[in-house]
């Protein structure tokens, strides 16, 4: 007998006819095919039919329709890669609909929904709020094309953002379009993350402590560095599984301190001065590019989607209970939260300081309006909770990096990563992060540009990958729709990119705190 290869049973449906294509519903769920009337072909269970079974006793009946459904799902195998049991994303598989939901929010909320309000001082009302419905909707769009195509090809998980780029675009050209992009939104978001970090760590111990509290405190740098080493410790845990729980609290406390900024912040008397006209700026060149950079941030507020395929992967999957159904399930869970948390900092914040918004947003805003109308426990409240967010999203964002160390390192050795080559790659990895953070301290207030650069991987690169992998019908609407929505996600990448970089050189925006007198 020939030795079978390692499997897993995944949600590929019975192929009875080749020729036969297959239908789905409009609840997604695959529908039988229909049989051709002149001839059948056999499957393994073809034999244990209602016909056949219903002269046999139940105990009988029993074991053949329980023999009927061991022999479906073999019959539904999928290789498996060996080096994939070793690696963080894929070493455990027993994830499910509440971590998909933990993980999903964790990424999906964070620093960059408190500068939503910055983007609307340059939009305004009627823009904003219609820009940030149709970022919202879209990206909700290509977030179940991702869920769908994990497993769109019998036989495969795509476990990995580059994987799938490569199946649809071609080994070269699909590294070359994905790579860059997702390890630069991990990265950048983890950089980011420590200087929104430390700089918050900062100003809490100075609302706690007081002005007195210590003659020698420490630096900005001290700060970041001391985040840098709470967020190396936290990145020992061994796989996407094991950080679930650090997921949920990131989620609550994201959830938390974006429901207390706004309700601050409208809470408070409002800038007698305040003006809800979009700002004016002295040419018509700059009045554009800031409002393609004021678009850009909005498209960074829905970064994420370089991670969903990442945590479907830590999913079992079966032909009967397929992975993207909790999958979908977490991920819609997760994204009604996180519309509860982005639209009211937006559309509140705004509401709250107008084109006063300074360049921080809004929790810049609320410091530096409010700082001595609201009580010292809650502002330091507010600034724990952003770094305990931090950290969290810190862990999840770091994760396909630490994959992809450890992928390196196994290929060339052909054996596991010890615990102490593990950690030396996630400490490496905080410390450069960190380098970058203290050479380059701009890179915080690259929202405009991060959400140019990283566009393609949550609005355009899904659309183009459905309709290489699943070959709708040439000319119809859901071809039509794909391509349409590829080519204006790439569109805007580019504007936005060049929003974001004329606003860095010209206007200095900045995503820095300020600072208590």
């Amino acid at each position: 007998m020939e030795e079978r290869p390692e499997t897993e049973l995944i949600s590929i449906p019975a192929t009875p006819r080749a020729s036969t294509p297959e239908i789905l519903t409009p609840s997604c769920q695959r529908s039988p095919r229909k049989e051709s009337s002149t001839a059948k072909s056999w499957t393994p269970t073809s034999f244990i039919s209602p016909r056949f079974l219903s002269p046999i006793g139940t105990p009988m009946k029993r074991v053949l329709t329980n023999m009927k459904g061991y022999l479906e799902e073999v019959g539904h195998l999928t290789k498996l890669n060996p080096q994939d049991a070793w690696l963080p994303i894929t070493e455990s598989r027993n994830g499910n609909a509440h971590y998909a939901a933990f993980h999903n929010l964790n990424a999906g909320v964070g620093f960059q929904a408190l500068v939503l309000p910055v983007a609307f001082s340059f939009l305004g009302w009627s823009w904003g709020i219609i820009s940030l419905i149709i970022a919202y909707v879209w990206q909700l769009y290509t977030l179940w094309l991702l869920v769908q195509l994990h497993e769109a090809v019998p036989g495969k998980r795509y476990n990995r953002y580059v994987e799938l780029a490569e199946a649809a675009f071609g080994e070269r050209l699909g590294v070359w379009l994905a790579l860059f992009p997702t390890v630069y939104l991990s990265a950048g978001t983890a950089t980011a993350l420590i200087l929104v970090g430390g700089e918050t760590m900062k100003l809490f111990f100075q609302i706690v402590c007081g002005p007195h509290c210590s003659s020698n405190p420490l630096t900005t740098v001290e700060w970041y560095l001391v985040f840098t080493s709470l967020c190396i410790v936290l990145s020992q845990l061994p796989n996407l599984n094991s950080i679930a729980g650090l997921s949920l609290v990131g989620a609550v406390t994201a959830i938390t301190y974006s429901t207390m900024v706004w309700l601050l912040s409208v809470s408070q008397p409002r800038p007698p001065t305040i003006s809800y006209k979009p700002l004016s700026l002295p040419s018509a060149s700059a009045s554009v590019f800031s409002i393609l950079n004021a678009l850009g941030i909005i498209a960074f507020a829905f970064r994420g989607h370089n991670l969903v395929l990442e945590i479907q992967a830590t999913m079992p999957s079966t032909f009967k209970n397929p992975a993207h159904v909790p999958m979908w399930r977490g991920a819609k869970a997760a994204y009604f939260f996180i519309a509860m948390c982005l639209f009211p900092v937006a559309i509140g914040g705004f509401w709250a300081y107008g084109n006063l918004m300074p360049s921080g947003g809004i929790l810049n805003a609320l410091f530096g309006f409010h700082s001595h109308d609201i009580s010292r426990g809650l502002l330091a409240m507010t600034f724990l909770l952003v770094v305990c967010n931090c950290l969290s999203s810190f862990q999840i964002y770091s994760m396909p990096v630490f994959d992809s160390f450890e992928a390196s390192y196994t290929s060339r050795t052909n054996r596991p990563c010890s615990i102490w080559v593990r950690s030396g790659f996630r400490v490496f990895y905080g410390f450069v992060n960190l380098f970058i953070g203290v050479a380059l301290p701009f890179l915080s207030s690259l929202a405009g540009l991060l959400g140019g650069l990283t566009l393609p991987v949550t609005f355009a690169y899904p659309c183009f990958m459905w309709v290489l992998i699943k070959k709708p019908t040439k000319y119809s609407f859901n071809w039509y729709l794909n391509w349409i929505l590829g080519w204006l996600g790439i569109a805007f990448s580019l504007s936005f990119s060049m929003g974001g970089i004329w606003s860095i050189v010209n206007s200095g925006l900045k995503l820095k705190f300020f600072k208590p007198n």
